[in-house]
């Protein structure tokens, strides 16, 4: 109990470290977060949060609100907490903005994708989507509801088409692997729709490794991104971090 009481307050105030870095941001100090600067970081063997950039279809494109959405501040709040809370030694100065088209991302063992229902895939990056996860990459899939489904599977499926999306519940191990995370309840910030989060397995067997993470009617991020400004409760915020630590320290442990 006294553990689980120093991980609640060593959270919280990493959540107040985020609001001071958001702050800074605002004051031109450490993280130089214009919203038109898309970063390519040098490979230096450092855990990177990056991003994958995409064309969208319709109306949406680059320099949209799909793929860029959350952008920069919840690209660099989880880094921050992990650097904080785990042994893993991010690049706080940046974050990887990539196309799937870029050899660039087998250098990166997870990947993150904002507003699949918008995602429009080529013929080359649907090649390097298959080939980067059977490597051993691990991408993940956020903020998305309702018939967004019907095109995030779509395009999935050029690069994956034997997939199967396994729903997941609290006894998969991803959800243990930094926090104990016992419910999966955590709310749309914005929309009143009923969260899942599904996975992508190697040979589609859910004892094995997961390729992917789908967080449909959800947007995780959304909360990493306003992390100590008072528009969601704090235990909220929380929950959400937690499930960010515990995916990336999943991807880079399996």
């Amino acid at each position: 109990m006294r553990l689980r009481r120093i991980v609640r307050i060593g959270i919280t105030l990493v959540l107040a470290a985020s609001t001071t870095a958001a702050a800074a941001v605002q004051r031109g100090g450490m993280f130089r977060m214009e919203p038109a600067r898309y970063d390519r970081v040098p490979y230096d063997g450092r855990f990177v949060f990056t991003r994958l950039r995409y064309n969208a279809v319709g109306s949406l494109g680059r320099g949209s609100n799909a793929w860029n959405h959350d952008y920069p501040r919840a690209d660099r709040h989880l880094p921050l907490l992990l650097r904080e809370l785990t042994a893993v030694n991010p690049n706080l100065d940046a974050s990887n903005i990539l196309d799937l088209e870029d050899p660039e991302i087998f250098k990166n063992p997870v990947l993150y994708m904002w507003e699949p229902g918008g995602w429009r895939i080529t013929e080359e990056g649907a090649r390097n989507l298959r080939n980067y996860m059977l490597k051993g990459g691990f991408v993940i899939f956020d903020d998305f509801e309702v018939n967004h489904w019907v095109n995030f599977e779509a395009q999935f499926r050029v690069a994956m088409p034997e997939a199967e999306f396994i729903r997941l519940d609290t006894t998969h191990p991803i959800f243990h692997s930094f926090f104990d995370i016992n419910s999966l309840n955590l709310p749309h910030p914005t929309m009143n729709v009923p969260p899942a989060f599904f996975g992508v397995f190697e040979d589609n067997d859910p004892r094995g490794r997961m390729m992917a993470l789908v967080f449909y009617n959800s947007d995780v991020a959304e909360y990493w991104e306003w992390s100590g400004q008072g528009y969601f409760p704090v235990n909220t915020t929380n929950d959400a971090y937690k499930i960010g630590v515990n995916a990336i320290i999943y991807a880079l442990t399996h």
